[in-house]
C-alpha cells in the first residue's frame, strides 16, 4: 500500500482544541481537522465547498508519529471590534476601525502555541477517492492556498517534503521517511540530540485499526494503545462545527527506536 509522508515545522504552531470562554488552546500535535485543511488548502478547496471538505474526511485516513511537542507558550492577546450594538456590516479591518471607531471594544484572550515541534504525517486514500496520494503531493509542492499550522500567524519553516511511500502500514511509512536537515550544512535535528531528552517518548497516533497501523512489520499488544477521545472531526467549516472521534495512541521510548526511526 502506498502513502503520502510529510514533513511539519516551523516556530510556532497552533492545533485548536474546544475554546472556553477568551482562552485558546492548543493539543501537543496536529489535529485531524487541521491536516485536512492543509490539505484543502494546498487543492484550493474553499471553506464554503462543504461537499469537497467532506470527500476529504471520508477517503483520506492519518496517521502523525512526534517525536518532539516542542514549547508551550501562551500570548495575552488584545484586539478592538465593534461592539455587538452596531448594525453595520462591516467589509474589512479598516472599516471596523475607521467607520466604526466610536463603538470599539477591547477583546482580551490568551492563546497557546507550540514553539520548535515537529511532526511526520502519513496519508492513505481509499477506494474512490477523487484525488490520488500523487496529486495531493502536487497539490503541497504548488499550494493554490497558503499554509500554516494551525493559525495564519504560524507559517511553515522547513519545506514539507512529500514523498510517496509504500509500506504495510502506517508504522513502515513514517519510520521509512527520511526528512533532509533542518539547518543546511549541519546533520539532522533529531540526530544532534539538541531537542530530545534521553528519557523521550516517540507518539504515535492514528485512527483506525492496529493492523492498520502495524502492518506485519511490527507486534503490539492491544493493551499498550490508549483510546483518546478528540473534537476535531469537521462537521461544518463554514460553521466552525466539529463532532468528536476516536483516535488511537501508541508510546514508544526513544532509547528502543533504532537511529533510523529517530528521524
Amino acid at each position: 500500500m502506498e502513502y503520502l509522508v510529510f514533513r511539519l515545522y516551523g516556530p510556532m504552531a497552533s492545533w485548536g482544541e474546544i475554546a472556553v470562554g477568551v482562552n485558546r488552546h492548543t493539543a501537543r500535535y496536529p489535529s485531524k481537522s487541521a491536516l485536512l485543511g492543509l490539505l484543502g488548502a494546498a487543492l484550493g478547496i474553499s471553506r464554503e465547498d462543504e461537499e469537497s471538505q467532506q470527500d476529504l474526511f471520508d477517503y483520506y485516513a492519518i496517521a502523525i508519529k512526534t517525536v518532539s511537542c516542542g514549547s508551550l507558550l501562551k500570548d495575552y492577546h488584545t484586539t478592538q471590534v465593534p461592539n455587538s450594538k452596531v448594525k453595520f456590516r462591516f467589509r474589512s479591518r479598516r472599516d471596523e476601525l475607521v467607520v466604526g471607531w466610536e463603538q470599539l471594544d477591547a477583546v482580551v484572550s490568551s492563546r497557546a502555541y507550540r514553539t520548535d515541534a515537529q511532526a511526520i504525517v502519513a496519508v492513505s486514500a481509499r477506494a474512490g477517492a477523487c484525488w490520488s496520494l500523487g496529486q495531493l503531493q502536487e497539490a503541497l509542492q504548488r499550494p493554490k492556498y497558503q499554509l500554516y499550522l494551525g493559525r495564519k500567524a504560524c507559517p511553515l519553516a522547513a519545506p514539507l517534503q512529500a514523498e510517496i511511500i509504500a509500506g504495510d502500514g502506517f508504522y513502515t511509512a513514517l519510520n521509512n521517511y527520511q526528512p533532509k536537515p533542518l539547518l543546511i550544512g549541519q546533520p539532522d535535528w533529531v540526530s544532534e540530540q539538541r531537542y530530545l531528552k534521553p528519557d523521550a517518548v516517540c507518539h504515535f497516533y492514528w485512527q483506525g485499526s492496529l493492523a492498520e497501523f502495524t502492518g506485519q512489520s511490527l507486534q503490539i499488544p492491544p493493551q499498550a494503545v490508549q483510546q483518546l477521545v478528540r473534537h476535531d472531526q469537521p462537521l461544518s467549516r463554514t460553521r466552525w462545527q466539529f463532532q468528536p472521534r476516536q483516535e488511537n495512541l501508541w508510546l514508544r521510548p526513544l532509547a528502543e527506536l533504532s537511529d533510523k526511526e529517530k528521524v
